[in-house]
């Protein structure tokens, strides 16, 4: 059930935000679906919300082991089970309001329903934004959800490159290379990596000569147009540096050839006259 945890959270949120939105229509009298609308939103999204609390308990095990997560993920549950029971409150004042469905103390039952639902809805907020910053700020989930090891594969391939980015940003082109290196020998036959891989050697070690070999073993399908002309491009400019002008402009030439509505492709030609 726990990787179904993202599935009932969204649904949750859109059925519970209209179905409080509707419920505090329904107090003006109009439109006259209003009310039972409110209702079965109401009902359904509270539903969701049971579902995505038991399904979030289920997952957060493998996400409360990462280093430093575990705070996160209890502040993330914590704010989920409450938001449950806020709305398992709603239902009740529902279930009131549909005894009284004759009476005009229904209108108290709704309004009292409107009012508890706004305390839910500031509830589920924050259990969206604590969730969001487990999602994104701690990688809760990501590569662990599924139980696929490509997935966690893919997790560390992000890792690395936005690792290396951050390297390369803060003036350390030896450890940025060194991670890309890693990645590379982690990826032999992918492509997008290797381009990466052979990037890190010309902007980082400012290496064309190994740039170029690790480039003359890729091979880009020939459907495939943006990494044919970013290989190309990067074979051109490892080029450029190793002091072969006229072979840069041979290929960026081909690539124009190949695809004449790449206006920066001509730019790029242009300045290799």
């Amino acid at each position: 059930m726990a990787i179904y945890h993202p599935q009932f959270v969204h649904f949750a949120i859109a059925l519970l935000v209209v179905g409080v939105v509707l419920r505090a229509l329904s107090l003006l009298g109009r439109p006259s679906f209003a009310a039972p609308a409110a209702l079965t939103l109401l009902t359904v999204g509270t539903i969701a919300a049971g579902l995505a609390a038991q399904s979030g308990t289920a997952a957060h095990g493998p996400v409360e082991r990462i280093p430093g997560a575990r705070d996160a993920v209890m502040a993330h549950e914590t704010w989920g089970i409450r938001t449950r029971n806020v709305f398992y409150g709603v239902i009740g004042l529902e279930a009131v309001a549909l005894v009284l469905w004759r009476s005009p103390k229904r209108r108290i039952a709704y309004a009292a329903s409107t009012a508890v639902g706004l305390a839910g809805l500031l509830c589920l907020y924050e259990a969206g934004e604590h969730g969001g910053q487990l999602v994104y700020g701690y990688a809760g989930g990501i590569g662990t959800r599924s139980g696929d090891p490509a997935d966690v594969e893919r997790l560390l391939l992000a890792g690395l490159y936005n690792q290396a980015l951050i390297e390369r940003k803060a003036g350390r082109p030896n450890e940025a290379a060194a991670l890309l290196t890693l990645a590379a020998g982690r990826h032999p036959n992918d492509p997008d990596v290797q381009l990466a891989a052979a990037e890190s050697l010309l902007v980082d070690k400012k290496d064309a000569r190994a740039a170029l070999a690790v480039l003359g073993r890729i091979f880009p399908p020939q459907g495939n147009r943006a990494l044919r002309i970013r290989h190309g491009s990067l074979t051109a400019d490892a080029l450029e540096a190793a002091g072969q002008r006229e072979g840069a402009a041979a290929i960026v030439r081909a690539l124009v050839t190949e695809y004449p509505d790449v206006a920066r492709l001509k730019q790029r030609l242009d300045s290799l006259k």
